[in-house]
């Protein structure tokens, strides 16, 4: 009889439609356990240069310390007991070594301190694959504006037509965005990927003299950078990544509710990409629903949501957290991976997106020419003044909407009604005359994109081979 085995993690629909697998694999089981590995090497590298460990003591703690030979099922069950793994991840190491050398393993370190160093080396490869597919993204969305730049739409605001503009002057706002994350990563990247070392209460003085000199060779050693302050408790370099992040996922959002928005049957100017029964409904045959947007959006409502988590491991009190960590614990890998998918799932839908041009001009059209109201009044603002000409074209908008006559007639009774139909040459009644910056803005937002030559450095060595020579 076959007994059904409980799954070890809950079923993620969200998941299974869309994951990215490059995140998931820097923020798995794998990756974490080699961080660790890594750390505590790089520590007794460290100590031997350091001169607290013998040459020798150090390559029997490297060669020992390899995930091969890692009994995971006996981690894992003492990791339960104690409540934390590095304990019997130190023990596993020490069994394979002879006396004298056993007793060096994890020499002066506490558990935090190989842990949030494996935190860093994890979060340090994230951000470098956040920004390849930022480059990525980046790269096909310039293309768009660029491709776009002279398309006129309305642009809305409060959900209403407002003013001409063109679809990429409004993907020029999203570009930016982009850039601007771009450059926070890399800001955010020295201040994230950090050595710890600082032993039980921050003071490192189980490391006695060598304390810097050991604590220094370890960062060079697994590339992170050096600091003597200690940051058990302090975590808001842990929290910015997370922000960053939920940043990079909302981003994201604002273009797929943008879709969501546009390709609506009443507006139908633009759509995701198209395949034969993509979006389709179980009942109703005509269906296409935009689930790739639906995705990134539900994607963003979880970040945010989980971001906040991290607040609250700011709370930590004194020199080391009372359950405030492990917080992080579940939270970071959600979010670096939901950053990751959304990323590539936002490629996906920029490479196939469509555009209706024809059904975004005639949408200018669709109420009665008042999307040129703005223009009408500052036309008339000159010879009238600002506010005479805004009460003048009100009154001419509020006739539009009461009589379903065009704008241009109804402000032509008005002026005349007036005295003032000297006026109506000067007016301007094609979207295409009321512009203003909108091409620019585009050629020159993705003129910018183009000229970043700076991408974040990737880190040059796998966790699993760091501190291995």
């Amino acid at each position: 009889m076959n007994v059904p085995v409980p799954p070890s993690e809950p079923f993620s629909l969200t998941g299974r439609l869309a994951k990215d697998p490059e995140q998931c694999a820097l923020f798995g089981e794998d990756a974490a356990l080699d961080g660790w590995l890594a750390a505590e090497r790089a520590l007794a590298r460290a100590q031997a240069e350091a001169g607290v460990l013998t040459r020798a003591e150090a390559d029997a703690i490297r060669d020992a310390a390899q995930s091969h030979h890692i009994d995971r099922e006996e981690l894992w069950r003492t990791a339960r007991t104690v409540g934390y793994p590095v304990l019997g991840l130190v023990r596993q190491i020490s069994r394979r070594l002879p006396p004298g050398p056993d007793g060096r393993v994890h020499y002066g370190a506490t558990t935090q301190d190989i842990m949030d160093t494996g935190l860093a080396l994890q979060m340090v490869r994230s951000l470098a694959a956040l920004e390849r597919r930022i480059a990525e993204l980046g790269d096909v969305l310039a293309d768009r504006v660029t491709e776009h730049a002279s398309t006129v739409m309305a642009a809305r605001t409060h959900g209403q037509q407002a003013v001409p503009t063109t679809f990429g002057a409004t993907l020029a706002t999203l570009l930016a965005q982009f850039a601007r994350h771009r450059q926070r990563l890399a800001e955010a990247a020295p201040r994230i990927g950090v050595i710890s070392l600082s032993g039980a209460g921050g003071t490192a003085a189980a490391f006695g003299p060598h304390a810097a000199a050991v604590r220094s060779g370890m960062a060079r050693l697994l590339g992170l950078r050096d600091t003597a302050t200690p940051w058990h408790v302090a975590r808001d370099g842990v929290a910015e990544f997370g922000w960053l992040c939920s940043l990079l996922t909302a981003t994201c959002a604002r273009l797929a509710r943008n879709i969501v928005d546009l390709s609506r049957t009443e507006i139908a100017e633009v759509f995701e990409p198209y395949s034969d029964h993509r979006g389709a409904s179980s009942t109703m045959p005509q269906k296409v629903n935009p689930i790739t947007s639906e995705s990134i959006i539900g994607l963003s409502g979880t970040t945010g949501a989980l971001t906040s988590a991290l607040l609250r491991a700011q709370e930590a009190g004194h020199e080391r957290a009372a359950g405030e960590w492990h917080t992080e614990w579940r939270v970071l890998p959600e979010l670096a991976v939901s950053a990751g998918t959304a990323l590539t799932e936002t490629i996906v839908l920029l490479r196939g997106l469509r555009v209706d041009a024809r059904r975004m001009r005639a949408n200018l059209d669709s109420d009665g020419g008042l999307v040129m109201a703005e223009s009408h009044m500052i036309t008339l603002a000159g010879p009238v003044g600002r506010e005479r000409a805004h009460d003048l074209v009100h009154e001419a908008a509020t006739r539009t909407r009461t009589t379903g006559t065009h704008l241009t007639r109804t402000l032509r009774d008005v002026l005349t009604e007036h005295h003032l139909d000297t006026l109506l040459p000067g007016l301007r009644t094609q979207p295409e005359d009321y512009l203003g910056q909108a091409h620019r803005t585009a050629e020159t937002t993705a003129r910018l994109w183009h000229t970043h030559t700076a991408p974040l450095p990737e880190p040059p060595t796998p966790l699993a081979r760091l501190a291995t020579d």
